[in-house]
């Protein structure tokens, strides 16, 4: 039985997270979904118990996928949680030269290997950056997240 983790910060989840969720799931016997805390990524639109819900109610289709939080070395989740792999999404050549250095630091830390899995070009160009840049101006990405974001996010702009 493969355990993964695909952790990330979902600031918020969008479908392209939600396909790479869905890929998991059907590659793996459980996938472990994790948000995270991340200062380094800037003001967030939702907080952590928020986006662990929203992740939750936007991956409710997949049986085998569990949603948890965290604050610390993901390596020390991933073996925390059992997951045999880390699991990252490549939207483009430039994701691959981080992710790339962080799969090697996770290995040196704790000998957990990253896979990598190719987003759809459909969804390749979805970025949590982008989607909080739009909102926070007033535009529509609607058809870029799934319906309990979609709701939410109608909610923090009627205020």
């Amino acid at each position: 039985m493969t355990r993964v983790l695909y952790p990330g910060s979902f600031d918020p989840i969008h479908n392209g997270h939600v396909e790479l969720a869905e890929t998991a799931a059907g590659l793996f016997d459980e996938v472990v979904v994790a948000t995270l805390a991340n200062p380094s990524k800037g003001d967030g639109l939702f907080d952590l118990e928020s986006r662990m819900s929203l992740i939750q109610e936007s991956l409710e289709h997949l049986s085998n996928v569990e949603v948890t939080k965290f604050d610390g070395l993901v390596v020390d989740l991933a073996i925390q949680a059992g997951a045999d792999f880390i699991v990252k999404g490549l939207r483009a050549v430039s994701d691959f030269e981080a992710e790339l250095q962080m799969a090697q630091m996770n290995a040196a830390l704790s000998g957990v290997q990253t896979l990598f899995l190719p987003s759809a070009s459909r969804s390749s160009f979805l970025a949590s950056r982008l989607i909080r840049e739009v909102v926070r101006l007033g535009g529509d990405v609607g058809p870029m997240v799934p319906p309990p974001v979609r709701q939410r996010l109608e909610g923090k702009l009627d205020r």
